[in-house]
């Protein structure tokens, strides 16, 4: 997708995972336990209500400038037992900025191939969408819009 905001507008919504419940669908907390040097979020505690998923669980992050930012589980809920993804935000010649969403998700119960491939899709989509929604609001906020 591509959002019409700098990436380190993006990048900032990224970041402020304090806000993550007005814009994630299903996040209804994110609380900061961790952060680097560079003054970014390096661990975070979730709690997630999606339906049939709800759980609490820890994930850590890896911060790549405006560039980029990973995550992988280092703390198991009861539910998701295994999480990675990645974020990668690249400039694009008109000032808008092209961002990519990457997600990988295990869960302790099996779910049906379809049902999964369902939810994995309902999931970036809502993602990105309330990224860019979100990063518009901000960059507006801001005047740092294109």
């Amino acid at each position: 997708m591509t959002i019409d905001v700098p990436k380190s507008v993006i990048m900032g919504v990224i970041a402020d995972f304090a806000a993550y419940p007005q814009w994630a669908s299903g996040v209804r907390a994110a609380e900061v336990m961790r952060t680097g040097a560079g003054g970014r979020p390096e661990q975070v505690r979730f709690t997630l209500d999606a339906g049939i998923i709800r759980d609490k669980y820890v994930l850590g992050y890896r911060w790549r400038d405006d560039d980029e930012v990973r995550w992988d589980l280092v703390g198991r809920g009861s539910m998701i037992s295994d999480m990675s993804g990645a974020y990668l935000l690249a400039e694009e010649t008109n000032g808008g900025t092209k961002v990519t969403y990457e997600l990988a998700v295990g869960l302790v119960v099996p779910m049906i191939g379809m049902m999964k491939r369902r939810a994995e899709k309902t999931i970036i989509d809502t993602a990105l969408k309330g990224l860019h929604s979100r990063a518009v609001q901000v960059a507006g906020e801001s005047g740092g819009g294109q």
